[in-house]
């Protein structure tokens, strides 16, 4: 009896201590999955040496910018370079838990008016692969009409971190002028990244003037990255992303395509941020007291961490977060105009 008793007591410590251990590995996971890395775009407007030398301006933009592992941002106006050294300094002393690089484009723009695009990342969970200028005019798969104000700025990164490990950001910044126009040539630039590097694990991201009046059911017709149903509009029609309390437009987007990369996604993370509700700002303060943001909030996105998860006894296996094309439905295509010709899906090698 006694031989018995010790067996059930170690039974029961067996099994007391493997669901100890089974709940431990999975609470890893959960916070792995909390931990996942977070892409963000954001049109800062007119971002120079004098938002840099605004403390008020700057402690927004830190804290928007700190919540994100790569943040794509847009219309930069800084022709010495100094406000963005500025803010990646800056942002490394304000977030001493990671160490933070920039990239940036040419000064781009017709005329006189130029602007930037600078991606800002955390160099400790990523790394920049490769990037390029996308050509004013280059022959075939270039930008031949010169539809582009602003030409679109491409950054292949690689991240050890998460399920995709590759994968390419277009950041692009529409005229509102010719929005529809400058969206459906981004297909040609896709084609282009597809070529040169093999992948079809890309983002296309940035304000786009995609609504409002900026674009008609009529020109959506058109756009080859609408009616392609390989590409995901992460952030749809029916999302403001403005945080003027007048407005509700969709003009800000983020549209993935690649299986692997849609799948690697975050069930339901890609969203706005609206930083005047979250850091209880007044219409007041967002637009005559900081100068900051008039129009245009953050949206951002999240891909997996790359973790095993033990579930069972058994050792089965799942992955604590995953998104893919039925977390994240694209738009359903606009209706083809009659004797419309299909036009075929993009596609490229697999990474």
């Amino acid at each position: 009896m006694l031989l018995n008793s010790a067996s059930v007591s170690d039974t029961q410590s067996s099994s007391e201590m493997r669901t100890l251990v089974l709940l431990f590995v999975v609470g890893l996971c959960v916070l792995d999955a909390a931990s996942s890395l977070k892409i963000c775009a954001f049109n800062v407007q007119s971002f120079g040496e004098s938002k840099a030398n605004n403390k008020k301006i700057m402690v927004i933009l830190l804290k928007i910018l700190s919540r994100c592992d790569v943040s794509l941002i847009q219309e930069v106006r800084d022709a010495k370079g100094a406000a963005v050294q500025a803010l990646v300094k800056a942002l490394n002393r304000f977030d001493k838990s990671n160490t933070y690089s920039s990239v940036e484009s040419e000064r781009l723009g017709r005329k006189s008016y130029k602007e930037q695009y600078v991606y800002v990342y955390r160099n400790n969970l990523l790394k920049v692969k490769d990037h390029y200028q996308y050509p004013k005019l280059e022959g075939a798969g270039a930008n031949d009409s010169d539809v582009f104000s602003r030409e679109p700025f491409i950054v292949r990164f690689h991240s050890p971190t998460t399920l995709v490990k590759d994968f390419v950001l277009i950041g692009q910044h529409t005229s509102p002028k010719t929005a529809m126009k400058e969206i459906d040539e981004l297909y040609t630039v896709f084609r282009g990244v597809c070529k040169k590097w093999k992948t079809d694990n890309v983002m296309i991201l940035g304000d786009l003037n995609a609504g409002c009046s900026y674009v008609s059911a009529r020109g959506w017709r058109a756009v080859r990255l609408r009616s392609d149903p390989h590409f995901h509009w992460l952030i749809g029609d029916e999302q403001d992303t403005t945080v003027r309390e007048r407005t509700r437009c969709s003009y800000d987007r983020i549209i993935a395509h690649g299986r692997h990369l849609v799948s690697g996604l975050v069930a339901g993370s890609a969203r706005p941020f609206n930083f005047k509700e979250e850091f209880r700002l007044s219409e007041e303060e967002v637009t005559a007291r900081t100068r900051f943001m008039v129009g245009f909030g953050p949206m951002d996105v999240n891909l997996c961490a790359f973790v095993w998860c033990i579930l069972g006894p058994g050792g089965e296996r799942s992955f604590p977060c995953r998104g893919g094309p039925e977390a994240q439905p694209p738009l359903p295509p606009p209706p083809r105009a009659v004797g419309a010709q299909h036009k075929p899906a993009a596609s490229c090698v697999q990474s």
